[in-house]
């Protein structure tokens, strides 16, 4: 039996999105595919799966490499990868360390980065279009960049722990 839910995440907020995942499989429903908005779902065991997500460039090395480790790949969507694996394996953690998990932050970070700047270009670029569609790229960008300060906030909280450890 499959099922398919649709639910928006924003990209920073792609722990809860995971979150959410991995609480589906914990009551039988394990992920099994993903579109835009759109996840489709597969019955299983309890608990059986943990999903994992990750924003990674198209690469079959790391995807073999992930398949070693027991993981498959569920789908792609844009830039996020979406891996499962069964909890038999033990415990399945994409970062092994807080240096591996910032350096995914910035990854987003540079993404977010790059989307707001182009949307504040474009936004000026149209503020003297007669039509006055250039307040809609500048909204757009102020939602990046909010967005941009919620990844920053993650990575300084990342740092202070990795410098309380030390």
């Amino acid at each position: 039996m499959t099922k398919t839910v649709y639910r928006w995440y924003w990209v920073w907020d792609f722990e809860k999105e995971e979150e959410w995942l991995n609480e589906m499989a914990e009551q039988g429903w394990v992920l099994d595919g993903v579109g835009f908005c759109t996840y489709t779902f597969r019955q299983c065991e309890p608990g059986e799966y943990t999903v994992r997500l990750e924003m990674h460039s198209p690469d079959p090395e790391y995807i073999s490499f992930m398949e070693e480790t027991g993981a498959e790949k569920v789908g792609r969507l844009f830039q996020w990868i979406y891996f499962r694996r069964k909890t038999e394996y033990g415990e399945f953690n994409i970062y092994s360390d807080i240096d591996s998990r910032i350096e995914h932050l910035q990854k987003i970070a540079r993404v977010l980065m790059i989307i707001g700047f182009m949307n504040i270009a474009v936004g000026l670029l149209n503020a003297f279009n007669p039509v006055r569609v250039g307040f809609l790229n500048l909204l757009c960008a102020a939602l990046l960049m909010y967005g941009l300060g919620r990844i920053h906030g993650k990575i300084e909280a990342l740092e202070k722990d990795r410098r309380l450890h030390e």
